[in-house]
């Protein structure tokens, strides 16, 4: 779609530009704190919980069933996706948000109280799997909702820019949870593993109340507000969504290549390096850089998307993930952290980043507003489970087949994912600019992606 074609349509009108700066900014520190808590937990599964949790395994089974725990976020994402964004649709994006990060904050703090394996026993590792689990269920609603909120008040020309200032709070949080522990692990062992590792988490009691204080002073989304004036739909959400299933699959092939991406080089990587021979300092720091370079990168992708088109920024960044994978892994075994280094920094901050500024204003473009956060977060948070599955299956793979059959495999997948994205969102219509207050208005032409939600609606 050009420009030319774009209908800024009075509900995108509504927001000043303060408003829509503060939205921009309350939606980055909510996911800096957000993803803070979530991603600390990938780095501590692979660099403590093992021995912490599961002392009674050896080093390989230990890191394994670490990253089962891991995985079990990943489980809870989808269910929270659902339930959210129910609410997210029928009360508004802005008190679905303010619950998601209670919940984050409180999970994430009482993972730094957990006792350990010793202490307890099988007790310690139950919990940790709960509170991994309620971590999961929180995050499974935030980001679409973060993604919404920001994207609704947002005026049409300038949507890709305003979500991925958004959207660079995952890189934020991620790079001050890999800080975090960066720090603790320089510690000796004995203090790392005894109260070292706790401190991150603990932290995150700190981050709740400024999170709180920034998300109490945004408004609702105008794109919402309008929509209470109308007569809802007679079904749920989920059924709308379940009726389409065509849009809601493209939705997920799309999210996966970022989400694959992320977990694959921001989690099983860190683990892959140490049993090579890195030392946790040299991982962490390179994985510092891939942050700090992502921060910078991403609001820049995001004015791209708005400039020349979502499908373009999007393909470049699925396809060049499949492109450098194979090398990724051949270059990380030369033992160089500069290699390391530059495959983080590569697959992080610019395949990764590519993918996501044009991910998360394309799916806030192709549903309607009924059932908008309800698809946004399904989409995102299924793929999400798939990718979260990667670094379990990636070790179990490594350890069960060795290295080099496990690691083809591991580039196989990879290559399959970067692909079927590339392919799948190459072959949509080009949403950008699109007004949201009349995404699946079945009167428009073109006909929006959404358009087939109203109209299952209708004949059903």
């Amino acid at each position: 779609m050009s420009h030319a074609d774009v209908d800024p349509g009075p509900a995108e009108r509504e927001s000043s530009p303060a408003e829509v700066r503060r939205v921009a900014i309350s939606s980055y520190l909510g996911n800096t704190i957000e993803f803070y808590d979530f991603i600390l937990y990938g780095s501590a599964a692979a660099l403590v919980f093992g021995p912490l949790f599961f002392s009674d395994l050896s080093p390989a089974l230990a890191t394994v069933a670490s990253f089962a725990t891991l995985a079990s976020g990943y489980v809870a994402r989808p269910l929270g996706g659902i339930v959210l964004g129910h609410f997210g649709d029928a009360i508004g994006r802005k008190k679905v948000l303010l619950l998601t990060m209670v919940l984050m904050g409180l999970a994430s703090g009482a993972i730094g109280l957990l006792p350990t394996y010793e202490q307890i026993g099988v007790a310690a590792p139950l919990l940790l799997v709960l509170l991994r689990i309620l971590q999961g269920f929180a995050v499974g609603g935030e980001w679409g909702g973060a993604v919404l909120l920001t994207a609704e008040h947002a005026p049409g020309r300038r949507r890709g820019f305003l979500v991925a200032i958004g959207q660079t709070g995952l890189a934020t949080g991620g790079l001050l949870s890999t800080v975090a522990m960066a720090l603790v692990a320089l510690l000796p062992a004995e203090q790392l593993f005894s109260w070292g590792w706790r401190l991150p988490f603990l932290v995150s009691f700190l981050l709740l109340g400024l999170g709180l204080y920034m998300r109490l002073r945004v408004s609702e989304s105008p794109v919402f507000r309008e929509l209470e004036n109308r007569p809802r739909p007679p079904r749920v959400p989920l059924v709308r969504i379940v009726r389409t299933p065509g849009l809601l699959l493209r939705s997920v092939a799309a999210a996966l290549p970022s989400t694959v991406a992320t977990a694959l080089f921001g989690t099983y990587m860190i683990s892959y390096a140490g049993v090579l021979g890195y030392s946790r300092p040299t991982i962490l720091t390179s994985l510092c850089i891939a942050w700090a370079a992502a921060i910078v990168l991403l609001p820049l992708f995001g004015l791209l998307t708005d400039r020349i088109g979502r499908r373009p920024v999007f393909v470049f960044g699925a396809v060049s993930l499949a492109v450098v994978v194979y090398p990724a892994f051949l270059a990380v075994r030369t033992g160089s952290m500069l290699a390391l280094t530059a495959i983080m920094v590569f697959v992080s901050a610019i395949s990764s980043n590519a993918c996501v500024s044009a991910l998360a204003p394309l799916l806030s473009e192709m549903f309607p507003t009924s059932v908008r956060y309800t698809g946004v977060s399904m989409a995102y948070q299924l793929a999400s489970l798939l990718a979260g599955l990667s670094p379990l299956v990636a070790s179990s793979l490594v350890a069960g087949l060795g290295t080099s059959v496990g690691t083809t495999w591991i580039v196989i997948g990879t290559v399959a994912v970067g692909l079927g994205g590339a392919a799948v969102v190459w072959s949509m219509r080009d949403t950008s600019g699109s007004n949201l207050r009349t995404v699946g208005d079945p009167t428009r032409r073109p006909a929006s992606p959404a358009t087939a939600v109203d109209a299952a609606e209708a004949h059903s």
